[in-house]
């Protein structure tokens, strides 16, 4: 049997090329992810080179940076814009490429300093900071935008109406935002991988936090792989294959984390009003088109499709696994109710994420003198936020339960230490 080496030098050798080619890769990945996506969504056609801009945008939304709206209309008109959104099929990449960067050279080792942890993540955020700069500043453009008929035209051109919207980024935001993410990032890389060194102070906490976090994330990814089948399906039967592909190169994660966070129970409130729309699925978009803002949920859901109610079966059976996956992945001396408990928590933490980077809020609206829209269809209105509480309490709900019938599940599965003992056995006392 091959041991991992534990005799190597306590500060590893991680050269700033590794980490470079970490960061590059990450970069690149999301860009082609970007760019695709948004091709797919007819952008490759915006005038004076916006494309590029556009995906460098995207790129810094995608790592939590800040992308401002801005819009004028001349001296007789004003306009509003704003949106907010993260395109999380692109985070979703390159966090995986860059957790895998960071891993590689920490492989087949037992433990590790925190100092050599330090120095490795430092080198990468080193390198990651002129990156972020890079793209907030290369994220910008103004686009102008047509008001209408040619009689509204011509209005426009004697009252001096030019209407543009464009974007700006938040430099301080985004390189804040920025790092914090690609903290989180490493930080998670390290909980989930078994074979990832720890501290010393760190090793004994491994055993309760590693099983949890690597079943959320394996929950999470094969949530989105499902997705990922099912839009492919769509785009072959059903038509607007290029729709459906933007949606998975630049949405898709957007789109399933939250049918899981419905198919637990949650609660989210929205409306969709304007040109603005959610193209997958279609119902979700019937649901959020009206006057006033809408409750979204399995019953509101299922009042215009009744197969919504599968998605209560998919998240059982998604978290069935996941339970289980937990339960093996652990110790036997954890006891069935504690893996329950580590299961509730960490389901409830998985939620309370995809509540906070789930939300969208987008708005444009074109006035003259202050009153009305102008040339219609000019104004509209996308927003989506959750009810966070009730979505956790689900969760807390849902994971206790899952989270006891995977561990028994387990029981006959090998798995390290000794077992648990049984509540009639004194040693247990």
């Amino acid at each position: 049997m091959s041991q991992r080496t534990t005799s190597a030098p306590v500060v590893a050798r991680h050269g700033w090329g590794q980490a470079l080619v970490t960061v590059v890769a990450g970069l690149v990945v999301m860009g082609v992810t970007a760019a695709l996506g948004l091709w797919a969504a007819g952008a490759a056609d915006l005038p004076h080179g916006g494309f590029w801009r556009v995906v460098a945008a995207t790129l810094v939304t995608a790592v939590g940076g800040s992308v401002e709206v801005t819009g004028s209309a001349g001296s007789l008109a004003d306009t509003g814009a704003g949106v907010t959104v993260m395109p999380l099929s692109v985070t979703l990449v390159g966090a995986l490429v860059v957790a895998w960067g960071f891993l590689r050279p920490l492989r087949h080792r037992a433990v590790t300093g925190g100092a050599e942890l330090a120095g490795w993540a430092g080198r990468i955020a080193l390198l990651w900071l002129p990156a972020l700069l890079g793209l907030a500043f290369a994220a910008r453009h103004t686009f102008a935008i047509p008001i209408g008929n040619e009689t509204l035209s011509d209005l426009g051109e004697i009252f001096g109406i030019r209407p543009e919207v464009g974007f700006t980024t938040d430099v301080p935001l985004t390189v804040l935002f920025g790092l914090l993410w690609l903290a989180g990032v490493l930080a998670l890389a390290l909980l989930v991988a078994r074979g990832a060194p720890l501290p010393p102070r760190a090793v004994r906490f491994a055993d309760t936090v590693r099983p949890a976090a690597y079943a959320m994330v394996a929950l999470l990814l094969a949530s989105v792989a499902l997705g990922a089948v099912a839009g492919l399906v769509v785009a072959a039967t059903r038509g607007h294959a290029a729709e459906t592909f933007a949606v998975i190169l630049l949405g898709l994660p957007n789109v399933v984390w939250l049918a899981f966070t419905l198919g637990l129970g949650a609660t989210w409130h929205g409306r969709v009003d304007g040109p603005f729309g959610l193209p997958m699925p279609h119902v979700l978009d019937e649901v959020l088109r009206t006057p006033d803002v809408s409750t979204l949920n399995l019953r509101t859901l299922a009042e215009h499709d009744g197969r919504v109610w599968w998605l209560v079966v998919v998240v059982a059976v998604l978290l069935l696994g996941a339970a289980f996956v937990m339960a093996v992945r652990s110790p036997a001396r954890v006891r069935p109710w504690q893996h329950a408990v580590h299961l509730a928590i960490a389901l409830a933490l998985t939620v309370l994420m995809i509540c906070l980077v789930g939300r969208i809020s987008a708005h444009y609206g074109l006035s003259l003198l202050g009153v009305g829209d102008l040339g219609g269809g000019l104004s509209g209105q996308l927003f989506l936020r959750p009810d966070i509480w009730s979505a956790m309490g689900w969760a807390l709900l849902w994971g206790l339960v899952a989270g006891f019938l995977g561990s028994l599940a387990a029981v006959r599965v090998g798995r390290r230490g000794p077992r648990a003992p049984a509540p009639s056995d004194p040693a247990s006392v």
